[in-house]
Formats: structure tokens, C-alpha cells, sequence
């Protein structure tokens, strides 16, 4: 019995080893064959910021943002560019005439609603694989779909407008040879217009004289011949025009040079700054000790800022940011406090310290109505006095007098 568990042992034994050697074999064909599979074992790099929103029946081109705009790395033989869409593991082109793949960027001529979604961009070489996502969105050229295919573009009142027809690179590779017609709404505007002038790049329109009448929606078109057949190329743009305002520097208007206080005591010093007829709340103002911020230079909060207060006198604008001491102690003293105040135009920046009141002073103001009061009683007591000696005096010349004609009679 003995001898049959032994032999049932070594027979379990030799069949687990051979179990754990099998499969540590077999790991690594499994491994190299998941590098095979599109998408597979790929660092992703996310979603490329900037989404293509293009026509029905126009062409579209998709960069590859993974090597845009070094697009030679894609005709090397070590390195392999694919595309596919999200969710599928067919590699596109496959049989579709309508698209195909040319110096990285995916070609879809013409493009149609269908064709919506995300496309994956997978670059692979001997050493690494990556993978970036484009979105593509494909509308019906409408009025509901002009907002969504706009790209937006700014000018300022009276200035020289410029406005850029976008994401033609591919199309137009050399600026100077491309042929661009430019609307306003459906209106074309021809070379002759004076308003709306060219300065030698097709893709670039001059507004002389920007003014509010001017906004707008425009449109770009440009051409694109594919195997005999001219497509259009439309680029919306959305013209909004800003007024001018007059920016003012900030004027920082308090406080004083020295800020007198007494040890102990709690103190508040307003940070005062003018910004004329400013109404915009870009100004910002805070307070220094010593160049450092006062939140970092008293983390305890013994000295702390007030809150950021804006408002108006007689039609100007200030605002106001109070450095607030609860207490004032020595080391205040020595410390040098500054306010700044920014905006996108200047920097302006004022130096004050604490000065402690003088122990004179403070005692003279504090004993100055018992002085007041010791003179007021002191004067009454000295003028009644002076009063009492003068009936004194009186009565005294006047016994003098009496007692001189009682002598002289006792004379007689």
C-alpha cells in the first residue's frame, strides 16, 4: 500500500511540472502575436484638441497628429501608419474608393454624413506604437449648420480687419497659386471692392476700416480636382467686431508713506486705486511684506488682506483691497509693505510702513481734557482766593483808619 501511494505521488508530480513548463512556453507566442493586432499593446495619446466639422460632398483631409507636421517619418520603411474608426479593428481605407491614405493624412472625397465619428491614427516602428483619436463631423451645408461649421474671428473697431480662410494646407499648398472666391453671406466680393481688399495671398481678406456693420458670417471657397472632377473646398467664418475702449493705468492713491499705530491696537490701511472711467474688472491689487505674499509671510493670519471691493465717487471708479493687523507688534515696525496694483496695460506699486505713535504724544492727547479741567478748577480757586485776601485787605485799612481817629481823640 505503501509502495502504490509513492508511485501516485511521483506520477502527480511529473504531471504539474510538465503543466507549469507548458505554459510558461507557450507565453511567449502568445505576447509577440497581440503586437500583430492593430491597436493592441499602443500607448494612446488621447483625442487630438481640434475636431474637423466639414460639408456634405466636399473632400475632407485628416491629419495624423501623432507626426503632423513632420510628415516625412511616414514614408520611412521602418514605421507603419495606419487608420482606422473607433470601435473596429478594420483598417481603413479596406475597400472604400471614396478614401485613402496619402504622406499620413486620410483622404475622404467626397465626404458624407456617414462618415462621422472618430478616426484612430496608430503609429507603430521596431521600438514603440502609438495611437492619437481626430474627431470628423459631417453636416448638410444649411442655415442650422452654419453656426457649427463657423470658425470664429475677431476685429476691432476702425482697424484693419484680416480674415484667414483655415485648414487649407493641403489643398492649397502654395498660397500663391490657389484660386479663393470670398462671400459675405451668399454675396460674392470681387477683386475690385474697395472695402474688402486681397494683399496677394488668396487665403487672406482685408476689412478697411472695420465697423460694426461688418459683422457677419463670410465663406472662403476654394477648388479641388480629384481624378477629373472639381470639388469645392468651403471655409465659414463668423466676424464679430469689439468697440475700442480707452484702457486707463491704475493710480494708486493711498496709502501714505508712513502709517502711524500703536502696539496692540488693531489696525486697518486701505489700498486706494484710481482707475478713472474704467468700469472693466481686470485690475487686480494685493499686498507685499518684505516682497513676499502676505498669506506666505503670516500664515497665522495675524496680518491678513481684505476683501477685493470695487466702486464708484462722482463717476470714477476705485477699488479698494485693506491690509488689516490684529494686533500691530514690533516686527511690523521694520517690515516693508507694498501694495500693487496690475492690469493687461501696467504695474503700479506703492511703499508704506508702520511708524509707532510716541509715548508723548499719545500721553498728551490722553491727559489733555484732565489738564483742561485741572486749569478750569485752578483758575476758580485762584480767583476766589485772590477775592478773599482783597475783603481782607479792605478791613484791615479800615480798622487802620478808626483806630488813627480814636488816637487823635484821645488826644484832644
Amino acid at each position: 500500500m505503501f509502495i502504490l501511494c509513492v508511485l501516485v505521488a511521483g506520477v502527480s508530480a511529473l504531471t504539474t511540472s510538465s503543466v507549469v513548463h507548458t505554459e510558461g512556453v507557450s507565453e511567449s507566442p502568445i505576447t509577440s502575436e497581440k503586437h500583430t493586432v492593430p491597436g493592441d499593446n499602443c500607448r494612446f495619446r488621447g483625442r487630438d484638441f481640434k475636431s474637423e466639422f466639414r460639408l456634405e460632398g466636399e473632400p475632407v483631409a485628416l491629419r495624423c497628429p501623432l507626426i503632423w507636421p513632420h510628415s516625412d517619418a511616414s514614408a520611412s520603411s521602418h514605421t507603419l501608419l495606419t487608420w482606422r474608426k473607433m470601435n473596429s479593428s478594420q483598417l481603413v481605407p479596406g475597400d472604400e474608393p471614396r478614401l485613402w491614405i496619402k504622406d499620413a493624412t486620410l483622404w475622404v472625397v467626397p465626404a458624407v454624413q456617414q462618415d462621422s465619428g472618430t478616426y484612430i491614427c496608430t503609429f507603430r516602428n521596431a521600438s514603440h506604437c502609438e495611437e492619437m483619436s481626430v474627431e470628423l463631423k459631417v453636416f448638410k451645408d444649411t442655415d442650422t449648420s452654419l453656426p457649427l461649421v463657423s470658425y470664429l474671428q475677431i476685429s476691432t473697431v476702425a482697424a484693419t480687419g484680416l480674415l484667414v480662410c483655415p485648414d487649407l494646407k493641403e489643398f492649397i499648398p502654395n498660397k500663391t497659386g490657389g484660386r479663393v472666391q470670398w462671400y459675405k453671406g451668399s454675396v460674392l466680393l470681387d477683386k475690385g471692392n474697395k472695402k474688402f481688399l486681397r494683399a496677394g495671398d488668396p487665403t487672406r481678406l482685408l476689412i478697411a476700416n472695420t465697423s460694426m456693420e461688418d459683422v457677419g458670417y463670410y465663406k472662403c471657397v476654394a477648388t479641388f480636382l480629384h481624378k477629373g472632377k472639381e470639388y469645392n473646398v468651403t471655409r465659414n467664418i463668423e466676424l464679430r467686431v469689439k468697440k475700442t475702449t480707452t484702457e486707463s493705468i491704475p493710480v494708486i492713491i493711498f496709502p501714505l508713506e508712513t502709517i502711524p499705530a500703536s502696539l496692540g491696537s488693531r489696525l486697518v490701511v486701505p489700498c486706494k486705486v484710481f482707475l478713472g472711467t474704467d468700469t472693466s474688472s481686470n485690475t487686480i491689487v494685493w499686498w507685499m511684506a518684505n516682497s513676499t505674499f502676505i498669506s506666505v509671510a503670516y500664515p497665522r493670519g495675524r496680518v491678513t488682506e481684505g476683501l477685493y471691493h470695487q466702486y464708484s465717487e462722482n463717476d470714477e471708479n476705485y477699488v479698494e483691497v485693506a491690509l488689516i493687523f490684529d494686533p500691530v507688534t514690533r516686527d511690523d515696525l521694520n517690515t516693508d509693505f507694498k501694495c500693487v496694483a496690475r492690469n493687461p496695460w501696467s504695474v503700479q506699486s506703492l511703499h508704506t510702513t508702520v511708524k509707532e505713535v510716541s509715548s508723548t504724544f499719545s500721553w498728551g492727547i490722553a491727559l489733555a481734557p484732565l489738564s483742561l479741567v485741572i486749569l478750569a478748577v485752578g483758575g476758580i480757586w485762584m480767583h476766589r482766593r485772590c477775592k478773599q485776601r482783597a475783603g481782607k485787605t479792605y478791613g484791615l485799612t479800615k480798622l487802620r483808619t478808626d483806630n488813627k481817629d480814636f488816637s487823635s481823640s484821645l488826644n484832644q
